[in-house]
Formats: structure tokens, C-alpha cells, sequence
């Protein structure tokens, strides 16, 4: 006998209904129930198809699958296996493989000859063998469907992780963070600390308009930022108009010292010449004050669910944060503890430094050695 021809009312029908399911996915993105009443829609063709020829012939006639309709699986299978979803993977070939099941032993049923061996011997029959290889096709794209899955959340998360590396660590640490897969966990270990403040900008605050805390905190930022990076530094935090620096994590160097003195001199020059470039051109001008220290701290990326922190603490922070407030008392641009200019690996930059011994720091026992400045070691312009 010829080919089963397929009645022409059934591809009419699928067309109409595909452009009618196109268009609603058109008109409503992002519905993933729209994605299931597509695969439903074509599993249950699908079953039409796996049934029209046992339907449309007499019992007593041969009712193997036909190639049109073989080649309709594997093709609608394809057409899934395309929005490498799981989900819809599975719906898919579930209904298709229930089906072709559920045909092959109406088959059996139908030549039945009255004992059971028959209705045996016609289910397993060869189309069970093209149901087999339906469904060993279909387990394969559904792993292929699951490791692209896996592929994309493993990129994703590379992504955010990137991401929120960025907001600490310069581009460059970033990267090799990223190629050597680097612990970021809670370390002991010894760092340079840096904090810098404005001064006097709780009381321009409580006056200035929201343009001019915008203007004053968005430049300042982007200054400090800008140096910082230059020198290798971290960003621990801004905290309104003051910033946590730290040179030594996550990847300690024997130049920490030197890398953070460095900045601080270059951080001094940059925020005095922004200040002397507001004061000529009318814009709010504010002075900004450092303090330096280098000791153990307790560093890493606290995980707290919905917002990874870098976090440093110690008590060379707090030593840190002391030494900034003991800059404006001193009437200075920058103060460092000379337990940091002892970690130098290179001579002390040239600046007019002033020193101070046996300093007392608010909250601490022990007494501290400082060495600071007051006027800028060289001049730069915008």
C-alpha cells in the first residue's frame, strides 16, 4: 500500500493555531506557561499523528508507524530540544513517549489471536525498537539541556561574583582572582589601613541643596576611587563622605607600605588641587583629612545571603580611624604611624614631615609614634 496520506484539515489546523501562539507570545514575553502550551500543543499533534493510521485502517491490517510520522517526532523533539528547557524537554517527550506506549499496545490489542503470547509478540514489535531510540534521543538532549544549564548558572554566578569584586578590588586583582579561583574567606593577616574624611561636611550638609551633595560626594568619590586603583588598593567601604582603603588583601605584598604611603601623598595633591579648582570656579570646597596605619587585621568576604561584604576589622583599624581624627587636631593633611613608615622597603617620599611621640588614641592603651604633613610635598593643577 502507499504512504498514509495526512488529512489536509490537520496541517491547516497547526498552522493556524502555531500563528495564533506565536502572536499571544509576541504580545505577552517572559510567559513561560505560553513556552508549555506550545510543547503540550505539539505533543498532543503529535499523538494525532501516532493514532491516525490505526484509525483510518481496519483491524486486520498492518499498523506499523509510517516514516511521516517518525519524521514529525524527531522533527517537534528538535524544535524543543531548541529552548534547551528542561522542563519543556520532559513534558514533551513524556506525552509523545506515553502515547506512542499507549499505541503500540492498542496495536497489540487489535491483532490480538486470542492468547496472550500474541498480544505479547505484537507489542514488542519493531516500532517498540523506534520508541526505544525516541526515547534515548530524548534523554540525550535533556542532558545536553542540563549541562547548558549548568554552563549558564556557573557563568552567571562567575558574573555576580565578578561584579562584586569589582566594587573592592581593582580590574587587575579582579581578574586573578577570577583565573585562580582565590579563597576570599576570613584571613589573619597583616595590611596597610587607610581612611579618609572630608572635613567639616556634616555641617555643609545640613545646609547644601541635594545638587551641590550631589556634585561634592560624586567627584570626591570618583577621585578617590581613581587613585586608589592606580595604586593597587582596595575599597573596603564609603561611608557617606568617609572611605576604608586597604593595601595588602587579598593578595599580600612586601610593597604594601610603600604602595599606600604612595597613595596617600598622590590622594593628598589630588583632593587639595580639587579643592583650590572649586574655590576659583565657585563651587562648594571642602578639606580632606588621612590616617594611615599598618598592623594585623582579620579580612575577607562575608556571605550574608542577599549582599556579599568585604569586610576588614582589627585593631589596626581602629587605629587607622583614630590616626584620621588625629589629623584634624594636628591641623594636618596626612597622618601615618611610624609603624608603617618601619614596613617601608623604599626611602620615605620627600614631603615636609613633621613628627610626634608617645601620641594617646582615644579608646586605646597603648601609645603610638606619628610622623605627618601639613603643606602638599609638590603641586599638580587640574
Amino acid at each position: 500500500m502507499g504512504a498514509e496520506r495526512t488529512p489536509l484539515a490537520v496541517p491547516v489546523i497547526y498552522f493556524t493555531i502555531s500563528i495564533a501562539l506565536v502572536a499571544a507570545t509576541r504580545l505577552l514575553p517572559n510567559r513561560t506557561w505560553l513556552k508549555i502550551v506550545f510543547v503540550v500543543f505539539d505533543a498532543t499533534l503529535m499523538t494525532l499523528v501516532l493514532y491516525a493510521h490505526i484509525l483510518s485502517r481496519q483491524a486486520s491490517e498492518n499498523h506499523n508507524l509510517t516514516t511521516t510520522g517518525l519524521v514529525i517526532a524527531f522533527i517537534l523533539l528538535t524544535q524543543v530540544a531548541l529552548e534547551l528547557d528542561r522542563k519543556l524537554i520532559v513534558i514533551f517527550s513524556g506525552l509523545v513517549l506515553t502515547s506512542w506506549v499507549a499505541m503500540l499496545a492498542t496495536i497489540a490489542v487489535r491483532h490480538r489471536t486470542g492468547d496472550t503470547a500474541s498480544v505479547i509478540g505484537s507489542f514488542f514489535n519493531r516500532d517498540l525498537g523506534l520508541t526505544v531510540s525516541f526515547a534515548f534521543a530524548a534523554f540525550a538532549i535533556y542532558l545536553l539541556a542540563r549541562d547548558h544549564d549548568h554552563t549558564r548558572k556557573e557563568g552567571l554566578r562567575a558574573d555576580k561574583r565578578r561584579l562584586n569584586l569589582s566594587g573592592f578590588f581593582s580590574p587587575l586583582v579582579v581578574e586573578q582572582l577570577q583565573e585562580t579561583g582565590s579563597n576570599l574567606g576570613l584571613e589573619r593577616r597583616d595590611a596597610a589601613i587607610m581612611f579618609i574624611d572630608l572635613r567639616d561636611f556634616t555641617r555643609f550638609a545640613e545646609t547644601a541643596s541635594a545638587d551641590e551633595l550631589t556634585f561634592t560626594l560624586t567627584k570626591y568619590r570618583q577621585l578617590v576611587s581613581r587613585t586608589i586603583i592606580e595604586y593597587g588598593g582596595t575599597i573596603d567601604k564609603f561611608i557617606g563622605d568617609g572611605v576604608m582603603v586597604v593595601f595588602g588583601q587579598p593578595q599580600p605584598s612586601k610593597y604594601d607600605a610603600d604602595r599606600a604611603i604612595a597613595c596617600a601623598l598622590e590622594l593628598v595633591n589630588v583632593l587639595s588641587n580639587w579643592r583650590n579648582y572649586c574655590l576659583d570656579n565657585g563651587y562648594p570646597s571642602l578639606e580632606a583629612g588621612i590616617g594611615l596605619h599598618y598592623g594585623t587585621v582579620i579580612s575577607g568576604v562575608l556571605d550574608s545571603g542577599c549582599h556579599n561584604e568585604f569586610t576588614v576589622v582589627g585593631d589596626a583599624v581602629n587605629v587607622a580611624e583614630r590616626l584620621e581624627s588625629l589629623a584634624k587636631s594636628l591641623g594636618a593633611l596626612l597622618v601615618v604611624s611610624c609603624d608603617l613608615m618601619l614596613r617601608l622597603r623604599v626611602p620615605i617620599p620627600p614631603a615636609e614631615w613633621l613628627s610626634q611621640s608617645s601620641v594617646a588614641l582615644p579608646g586605646r592603651r597603648l601609645l603610638i609614634n606619628v610622623r605627618y604633613i601639613c603643606r602638599l610635598p609638590y603641586q599638580k593643577y587640574p
